[in-house]
């Protein structure tokens, strides 16, 4: 199985996500989170759509459109992995009912109904071992101006130290 770079990788949006499962419909597809795949029996229980508006920590307005699936992680039966195509397939049945936007950040939601829900992004999606891997990586809390300035220095640096340093910084 290749490995999967979190640094690089993870915060897929929807589409993405499904077009990246589109090559391997009938594939099994396995979510590992906190170091442990999803049991065999889990199941897709909501995708919802969300707008959002707000004020960040810098009384800077922000607003960003979010789906979230929720994952149940439960052992049911002698169910296995659903394929990447029936879960393709119910977002496609939601997405019939509500405005789904395959360009929003994408959210999941996972517990096993009894321990309280966790929220996780999702790294690339990994063919390997005949199934398809997503390694679910946790959503931790961000300051959005902090993390503005940042990517602007990391552009700043990349931008300076290339051989269109002229274009950037002159």
């Amino acid at each position: 199985m290749n490995a999967i770079d979190k640094t690089l990788s993870s915060d897929i949006s929807l589409g993405l996500l499904l077009e990246a499962l589109a090559a391997s419909r009938d594939l099994p597809l396995v979510f590992r989170y906190d170091g442990r795949p999803v049991k065999p029996g889990y199941h897709v229980t909501e995708v919802k759509a969300g707008q959002f508006s707000a004020l960040d920590c810098g009384a800077n307005p922000e607003a960003w459109a979010e789906i979230f699936v929720q994952l149940w992680d439960i052992e049911e039966g002698d169910r296995t992995h659903m394929p990447a195509g029936k879960f393709a397939a119910i977002v496609r049945k939601v997405s019939e009912h509500v405005q789904l936007d395959s360009s929003a950040k994408l959210t999941f939601e996972v517990s096993d109904g009894v321990e309280p829900m966790q929220l996780y992004c999702a790294a690339t999606p990994v063919v390997g071992d005949h199934a398809v891997h997503i390694e679910l990586v946790p959503r931790a809390a961000s300051c959005k101006p902090r993390d503005r300035w940042l990517a602007e220095q990391r552009q700043s640096t990349s931008c300076c130290g290339s051989s269109n340093s002229e274009k950037c910084c002159g």
